[in-house]
């Protein structure tokens, strides 16, 4: 059975970091003790939740954002197939470049504890698995991001005015001792309606790899709201068997108010 949560999570992250360039404090989307909580359906069924939540650190004496994704199946989807998943992204306040990832992950008896430590100026990201006490070194490129950093990565740059419909753009990510490219491709503007009112979005289509999940390549779609926020909205997916969506469904402390419209 697939993991709803992770599929979510491994769909919607890395795909929302599509510009580089360098971020400061100042021009940030986001604060610390934002907090996001997405509901994930499979067909007509309530199956998953997942959540993010942003505080401040310090790791090695810099100055950090500690972003925390969890996710975990419910109702009856949870007493089949119990999905229990925690990421922690720590990552540069100034330039929003990771520097430690953690996956700590149940799904259906599978288990997956591991810590990745990003040393971008040696172009290296050392992968500490500590169910099997290995430790691995693998080349980065540059502005590679991680699997829940992208997410905020993008929300700093995003340069509304330089995107024609119909545009691509690819980025880099490393994730499971691999380097990935993605693509993403904008749709235009959508408004959606959700359970806080109409939401003027913007609309995009990963291109994402056909194989035993996804039915195609162009078979998932994702709406961000077009405002300063840029909050993932919605995201919606075909798989080989059934299709999922997922909601935003709960959120506080954004930087910018969320645009509604009640009409």
């Amino acid at each position: 059975m697939i993991s709803y949560a992770k599929t979510f999570l491994i769909i919607l992250f890395p795909l929302l970091n599509i510009f580089s360039c360098f971020s400061q404090e100042s021009k940030s989307s986001f604060k610390e003790g934002e907090w996001f909580e997405f509901r994930i359906y499979y067909g007509i069924f309530n199956a998953s939740y997942a959540s993010l939540e942003l505080s401040k650190d310090t790791i090695s004496k810099i100055p950090v954002f500690h972003a925390k994704g969890y996710g975990k199946t419910t109702g009856l989807a949870r007493l089949f197939f119990k999905v229990e998943d925690y990421y922690d992204s720590y990552f540069s306040i100034e330039k929003t470049q990771p520097v430690l990832f953690k996956r700590n992950i149940y799904e259906g008896g599978y288990t997956k504890n591991v810590e990745i430590l990003f040393e971008h100026q040696k172009g290296i990201a050392e992968v500490y698995n500590k169910k099997k006490r290995t430790r691995n070194k693998f080349q980065i490129k540059e502005n590679t991001q991680d699997l829940i950093s992208a997410f905020y990565y993008l929300r700093n740059f995003f340069p509304d005015e330089l995107i024609n419909l119909n545009q691509s753009f690819s980025i880099d990510m490393f994730f499971d001792n691999e380097n990935y490219v993605f693509k993403l491709k904008y749709l235009g503007k959508q408004t959606l309606e959700t359970k806080f009112g109409k939401i003027s979005c913007l609309k995009f289509r990963p291109i994402v790899q056909a194989d035993r999940i996804f039915r195609e390549q162009e078979s998932v779609t994702l709406w961000l709201s077009d405002d300063k926020n840029k909050v993932p909205i919605r995201l919606q997916a075909d798989l080989l068997i059934g299709s999922i969506k997922a909601d935003l469904e709960n959120y506080k402390n954004l930087k910018y108010p969320l645009i509604v419209n009640f009409n």
